[in-house]
Order: structure tokens, then sequence, then C-alpha cells
């Protein structure tokens, strides 16, 4: 039996915000909202507070989420939470801000107990009202029961989990993505296109997220460019808002692989932004999976229109990770090895990331077997940027 788990609703475009506040008014007799120092000093912010004002629904704004939030971060969200007397949470920004929301509810949920005692286990219980409004094309989190973690002092990010974390409230505008920076708009980006080539070749996968996998694939691969070159195009913006959100629900349903599984212990150890430890990954991890479903990454490189002429699946499928790795070269994302890593941590830290790895259950989810050996040679081939 396949189940699909969406949003409770979700309001699209350019009134998107305003068309939510009747909704907004129901969650809570005041927010918290979790965002960060840039999103919190934008015109974003100013235009959703003087909404919130114009329908007198109380807020406190937590804009500490600086980076990839920390334990540290969620706890003094939760703080501010309970000090201000909130009872629900509004997440605005990029999937930071939107992933501390879910933390801090289930911190909420769960005071007395360290969110590390909840990796790997689908987490019950009863949580505060999320609404989440993305200003980045990428994560996804608005459509998902995840949430990512870091626990800085065991250098380990720690994927949370619970239906019930999926916010009640999807709001996507594009315009709030215009201002994202071309940095954010790629890695962010690529992310997307990650969630939905892996959830397309995921042993978790049905028609309906193969259809909405296939859709995300498509337009991340024509817009990103036109996004590159333009930041400011309106619906080259939208619709790769529209990429995210439909490769969210793609991983909330049917899951990441192996490139997730290896992105983010590089990602705990060596804060290189999500999106980007995912492309340098996406060529070398996904062609040692690549027997293991050829038929499922030709039908992705016919979906991009290049050619099945004369070639069988596994060519065409192979054809279709060499595109892969030219789109990310094209919006400036360097080899590994180029990255600016340290050579002789990363050598001495890829036990531990491939048990990591291994551990976080996504390789798992892959048509071929994966074992921590596979994951400690592609460590070292993806460097070496070996074929």
């Amino acid at each position: 039996m396949k189940t699909l788990i969406l949003p409770q609703k979700s309001y699209f475009g350019e009134h998107a915000l305003a068309d939510a506040l009747p909704e907004i008014v129901k969650m809570g007799k005041k927010a918290l909202i979790v965002t960060g120092p840039h999103v919190g000093k934008s015109q974003m912010i100013s235009e959703m507070t003087g909404f919130l004002d114009e329908y007198k629904i109380k807020y406190s704004i937590f804009k500490s989420i600086t980076g990839e939030p920390t334990l540290e971060m969620i706890d003094l969200g939760y703080q501010q939470f309970i000090l201000e007397g909130c009872d629900y949470i509004i997440g605005i920004g990029g999937g930071s801000p939107l992933d501390a929301a879910k933390a801090i509810a289930l911190k909420l949920s769960y005071p007395n107990q360290p969110l590390s005692d909840f990796m790997g286990m689908e987490i019950d219980g009863d949580f505060v009202n999320l609404v989440a409004i993305p200003t980045t094309s990428g994560t996804g989190s608005e459509a998902t029961k995840f949430t990512v973690i870091t626990d800085a002092q065991n250098s380990i990010k720690m994927l949370l989990k619970s239906e019930k974390l999926i916010p009640k409230l999807a709001i996507l505008d594009y315009r709030y993505t215009l201002s994202s920076p071309e940095k954010v708009t790629v890695a962010t980006a690529l992310d997307a296109l990650t969630h939905a080539v892996e959830a397309y070749t995921s042993n978790k996968a049905f028609p309906v997220t193969d259809s909405l996998a296939i859709a995300a694939v498509q337009k991340i691969f024509k817009y990103l460019p036109v996004v590159y070159e333009n930041p400011q195009d309106t619906n080259a913006r939208e619709s790769l808002m529209y990429a995210a959100y439909e490769a969210g629900i793609c991983i909330n349903n049917a899951s990441v692989t192996i490139v997730h599984g290896m992105s983010r212990p590089i990602g705990a150890l060596f804060h290189v932004p999500h999106g980007i430890s995912n492309a340098m990954l996406l060529k070398g991890a996904l062609a040692f999976v690549i027997d293991g479903a050829p038929e499922r990454f030709a039908n992705l490189a016919l979906a991009i229109g290049l050619s099945d002429a004369g070639l069988d699946q596994l060519a065409l499928a192979e054809k279709f990770i060499q595109a892969l790795d030219q789109l990310a070269k094209s919006v400036g994302v360097p080899a590994l090895k180029d990255y600016g890593l340290d050579e002789l941590k990363f050598m001495s830290l890829i036990d531990k990331m491939s048990e990591d790895a291994i551990l976080s259950g996504s390789p798992a989810n892959c048509h071929k077997t994966v074992i921590k050996a596979d994951i400690i040679q592609l460590y070292h081939s993806i460097w070496n940027n070996e074929k």
C-alpha cells in the first residue's frame, strides 16, 4: 500500500500570504516567527508583520538561525517561545529556518528529552501548528515531515521525522526568492534536483511521486540556467519554486538515496552548503547505483530530451548522469577536490562519514545494495575525480 502525505493546505502566487491570513488567524493566539538575520530585516518580514498587524495577529520574532540550525539555536528558539507565551510557529526563510521551526515544535513536545534520541525514529506526539513560508527554492521543507539539525558536539547532521511535523499551511510566493543570492539559488535548486532524482530512483517510489519527480527534474533543467543568467526572471523563479515543492512532496513520500546519505556528513563536518555537497557527489554516487535501476535513470534522460537513438537503457542512463554533472558545472559547482576542503582531514574522516551515511538509512533506499565499504570507496573515487 502507498500513501501520499501532503501539507493540509498550500497557497501559491503573488498574493499567497494575504490569501492565507484567514487560515493563519485560526492557528493560535500568538506566533513565534522563526527566521534568520537576513530575512529578519528584509522587506519580506516587513510585509508579513504588516499583514499580521492588520489582522491583529500577535507575534514574537526569533531571528537567530544563522546558517544550518544547531541544537543550540533550537534551544534558544524554544526558550523564546515559552517566555513570549506563543502557541504556534511561523517559519519564514530558506530550509534552515523552516527546519528550525519544526525542531522547536518537536522540542516543545519533548522538552526533557535530547533531540538526538529521535534519530532514525518516526516520531509521534502532539505538536503546535506550523506555518511554512519558503524564501528559497530547494529544500522543500514546506512540504515534508523532515527536519535536519546539526549536533555540533558530535559533528552529526540529525535527520528527524514525523508526519505531524508537516506544516499545516505552506505559503509559496516566488517574489520572496527574487533577492536570493546566486550561491543560495544554485545550492537550493540543486538540492531540489537531487531530491527529485533520488525520489524517482528510490525503491520507495510509486506512480504519483514519479510524475512529480519528472516534472521537477524538467523544470530545474530548464529554468535553473535561466535564473543563473537572469536572477530577476519571474517566470523562471516561479517555476523553480514549484519544482522545489514537487520535489519536497517526492522525498516526503519516496525518500532519498545514496547522495543524501553521503552529503550530510560532509555538511556536518566541513560546513559545506547542503545543495553544493549534493551536487559535488551526484555524478560519482549515482553512477555507482545506476545498474540497480537503469530504466529509471533512462526515463529521466528521455524526460529532459536526451536522444535514445541507438542507445540501450544503461547507456542512456549514463547520459543522464553526465547531463546532471554538466548542469552543476554550468552553474559554478566545482569538483569535490577543488572546493577547498582540507584533504588530510577529509581522508581521516572517511570512515566516520561512511558509517554515518549508512546509519542515516538513505543508501538503503537504492535499488542496489550499498554497504559501508562501497561508501568508503566512493568518497575516495569522487575526491580523486575518477571515472
